[in-house]
């Protein structure tokens, strides 16, 4: 099994995504920064705090996006993702490949 950063990033990523859990990963974030058991142990000067720093960073970049993302919608704005794939896939031309000896 193979462990990367950015699969880590895009499963908790997915699961603050899911309605389902998002609360329960909220409140699990919330708990893994303030208890004095992590990766890192918090009584560690420097390192100690790096772990809780980058779960937090990620916790309010995430949740700061959705609530945006729900704020645009109230507006009736649309969403800027959608409209950008949209275009992308209207300039999209399929092709059959042939072997050329």
């Amino acid at each position: 099994m193979k462990f990367s950063i950015q699969a880590v990033y895009n499963w908790y990523r997915g699961l603050l995504r899911n309605p389902k859990y998002r609360w329960w990963v909220i409140i699990g974030s919330l708990a893994y920064i303030l208890s004095p058991i992590d990766i890192a142990p918090d009584f560690i000067p420097f390192v100690g705090e790096i772990d809780d720093f980058f779960v937090l960073s990620i916790l309010v970049s995430e949740v700061s996006g959705l609530v945006l993302e729900g704020w645009k919608a109230r507006k009736g704005e649309p969403n800027t993702d959608t409209t950008v794939e949209s275009t992308v896939s209207e300039k999209t031309v399929d092709v059959d490949a042939v072997s050329v000896k």
